[in-house]
């Protein structure tokens, strides 16, 4: 296997434990009880914008930015299924 498809391999391990976590996540909110759904989605938007208060990625860059911008979209992401589950709770 040469460096590529390692890397490849690598990165779909990766994925699918992000995505196998969103799964927990979106299930955990299922069962939650609405004040604690409202909780996960303040803190949450706590931590859409990256630590340092940047909200405009292109402020700081090179490779060290990487994980925190990263963190900062996957946030913002969790934020949004927990905000769809709020919703669907509501409409039912």
């Amino acid at each position: 296997m040469d460096r590529i498809d390692k890397l490849t391999a690598r990165i779909d391990g990766l994925e699918g434990r992000v995505i196998a976590h969103r799964r927990m996540f979106q299930k955990l909110l299922d069962l939650s009880s609405e004040s604690v759904r409202a909780q996960i989605l303040r803190w949450l938007e706590d931590r859409e914008v990256m630590l340092d208060g940047q909200e405009d990625p292109g402020v700081i860059s090179g490779p060290e930015a990487a994980l925190e911008l990263a963190l900062s979209d996957e946030m913002r992401l969790l934020h949004d299924l927990a905000a769809a589950s709020r919703s669907r709770f509501e409409a039912s």
